[in-house]
């Protein structure tokens, strides 16, 4: 019992902090921000953020890496299986809806680190998402561009459509965002804006 307490405590102690990083990146972005700025948004003492983090950059990479890993393990779920089994744009695949409902719920963290006051790194970390579960799938023998390319214009095009849905306060459900991009992924860009019937 006492145990469960203990990390209940813990897991608030966090999140206060994750918030008060988010605000406090929106507000001044994260290099401007200091440890005593988000423990005192956080409402805790340094010597409680200390015990958790080294620094603002060890917070924000541990952040990162949480959210990359959840996202990592519902591509890994997913991808495979929706790959194969769906071939119609108007059924998103299964883990692009379940990738939108994460972000949904993580929105304002990751609005944060995605917009002009956050990290530039997390845009590698999103690629090395895409670099280790596509490798796992691609059949190199039938690429019609280097694999390097592929995997940083899917990364990139992903990346994009997500920070978008972001800056417009996501508007869309998870299923609509996983729809349009399904649309754009299967169908192509050119085909998606009108300019040639697929």
């Amino acid at each position: 019992m006492q145990e469960s307490y203990i990390d209940l405590r813990i897991a608030r102690t966090k999140s206060a902090i994750r918030d008060a990083l988010t605000k406090l990146i929106e507000e001044k972005g994260f290099e401007s921000l200091t440890v005593k700025d988000i423990t005192t948004r956080a409402g805790i003492n340094r010597g409680t953020f200390y015990l958790h983090y080294r620094d603002k950059y060890d917070l924000l990479k541990k952040c990162q890496k949480e959210i990359m890993d959840d996202i990592s393990k519902i591509v890994q779920k997913g991808f495979l299986r929706d790959i194969v089994s769906k071939n119609s744009a108007t059924i998103p695949f299964h883990f692009s809806v379940s990738i939108f409902e994460y972000l949904d719920k993580h929105g304002d963290f990751m609005k944060a680190l995605l917009g002009p006051k956050g990290d530039l790194s997390f845009h590698n970390m999103w690629k090395s998402v895409f670099e280790n579960n596509l490798n796992n799938f691609i059949k190199r023998e039938n690429l019609l561009v280097p694999e390097e390319y592929l995997i940083s214009y899917i990364a990139s095009a992903h990346l994009g459509v997500i920070q978008q849905w972001l800056h417009n306060g996501r508007k869309e459900s998870p299923k609509e965002m996983a729809k349009i991009l399904s649309s754009i992924n299967l169908n192509g860009p050119i085909v998606a804006a009108g300019l040639k019937n697929d």
